[in-house]
């Protein structure tokens, strides 16, 4: 599993770096904290990138099993507020390879992977 989500968040962080500033704007609508800082949504793939390698370095686990688990739940909250509002937005986790639409899908995918890194922190 540790594997896994390292090399998860590795693919998605570099699909998100073929046009950094799409992904920032299509991401600022319908994450919480990219939608007032657009530094965040140009920051956030690094994160992720970050987070991926730190998985497969296995370095410092705790801490990135906690980082994503806020990572994670913190976006689900803003997929959860745009699916509320009825808003059909596409969904930036993909970059602008596929036109995925920000739905029950990404937020399952999101809920996974941090309930993942719970799973993992807890044990």
């Amino acid at each position: 599993m540790h594997d896994f989500m390292g090399f998860f968040l590795v693919v998605f962080a570099m699909v998100k770096f073929f046009d950094l500033r799409a992904f920032a704007t299509g991401f600022a609508k319908y994450d919480l904290f990219a939608a007032r800082s657009r530094a965040y949504g140009l920051l956030y793939p690094f994160l992720e990138l970050g987070l991926g390698l730190a998985y497969l370095a296995r370095w410092q686990p705790q801490g990135i099993y906690l980082a994503t688990i806020i990572l994670l739940v913190f976006g689900a909250l803003g997929v959860l507020n745009t699916m509320r509002q009825g808003k059909q937005l596409t969904c930036a986790c993909m970059g602008q390879i596929l036109d995925v639409p920000v739905s029950t899908v990404t937020l399952t995918e999101n809920l996974t992977m941090a309930a993942m890194a719970l799973v993992m922190l807890l044990t």
